[in-house]
């Protein structure tokens, strides 16, 4: 199964050393895709993962490390157009950041893996389904 990690997904998985998010990234039953953004993301929250974290940065660095060598990353040029413009309606009206793992969930026709509820529910409202259940 073809599954699109978010954001805050990775976030949760680095909080938690021991979390069952960190557990099914590493799991050889799915494969796991992003995009590059999430990076961006990522270092943007460094801060915050390190505040809200028991760990040192070291631990996170490390734990961010073996997460990322579980996700393939998609270069987000290469996403049709079609899929960039339905992925925005999809998120206009709640997040914009979101945009680019619709946009692939489609591309790839995977599973959007979000722990995001209010995205979820206004993503359900407007007819979007392929939401990865763990």
């Amino acid at each position: 199964m073809r599954v699109v990690i978010d954001t805050n997904i990775v976030f949760s998985a680095l909080l938690n050393k021991h979390s069952n998010f960190r557990r099914l990234i590493s799991c050889q039953d799915n494969s796991f895709y992003s995009c590059r953004f999430l990076m961006v993301e990522i270092f943007k929250q460094k801060e915050k993962i390190i505040r809200t974290s028991a760990m040192k940065e070291d631990e996170i660095l490390t734990g961010l490390y073996e997460i990322l060598k579980n996700i393939e990353f998609y270069n987000e040029n290469l996403i049709s157009k079609c899929h960039w413009d339905q992925a925005y309606k999809l998120c206009k009206d709640v997040d914009l950041k979101d945009t680019p793992f619709v946009a692939l969930t489609l591309e790839i026709d995977g599973l959007l893996w979000t722990g995001d509820q209010t995205l979820k529910k206004n993503l359900t409202k407007k007819g979007f389904e392929k939401f990865f259940a763990y």
